[in-house]
């Protein structure tokens, strides 16, 4: 199963080499990765989402991650109601028959063009993991060049329910 790791960590050099070596050790492989800095200055937040067979093994590597002496805070936030975005960069070649059907199918993902060449187009796409995998399956026919992808950013939405909330909501 994934499993949605978010943690703030101190800015400092190595602090990602020890995070993923410790992933690696225990044999638990990172599907994604995404590192950036947060509101508070020397902090950066590191968000995995990592496959592992069991909740038990879910909290063994919460644990693990814990006791890193840079590691301020860990949160598995995959049961959560959570707000996760990825960024992605399609480079794909266009011929003049090709850019119209290729504008076509960017609109509705509402992704965007951010560079056009001759030959070429790079779009810019952003939303949850399966509009990304979305929107290249259905790009590859025409080619794609050129392809990066952030992996996944996260965080809990503001306001968390749970089931026991919604089962006291009336409508009357």
């Amino acid at each position: 199963m994934k499993r949605t790791i978010s943690m703030t960590v101190l800015n400092r050099p190595g602090v990602l080499n020890r995070i993923t070596n410790l992933f690696s050790k225990r044999n638990f492989n990172i599907e994604s990765i995404s590192v950036g800095l947060t509101e508070h200055e020397g902090v950066s937040r590191i968000t995995c989402v990592v496959h592992v067979e069991s909740d038990r093994e879910a909290e063994q590597i919460t644990k693990q991650l814990n006791k890193q002496i840079d590691v301020l805070k860990v949160v598995d936030i995959s049961d959560q109601s959570i707000v996760a975005r990825e960024l992605a960069l399609v480079k794909v070649p266009v011929t003049a028959q090709t850019r119209s059907e290729i504008y076509s199918l960017i609109e509705p993902f509402r992704a965007t063009v951010i560079d056009v060449g001759k030959d070429s187009l790079v779009i810019q796409i952003t939303g949850e993991f399966e509009k990304i995998e979305a929107f290249i399956e259905l790009i590859k026919p025409y080619g794609i060049k050129e392809l990066a992808r952030t992996g996944t950013t996260a965080f809990p939405r503001g306001t968390q329910r749970t089931a026991k909330d919604l089962k006291n909501i009336s409508i009357v």
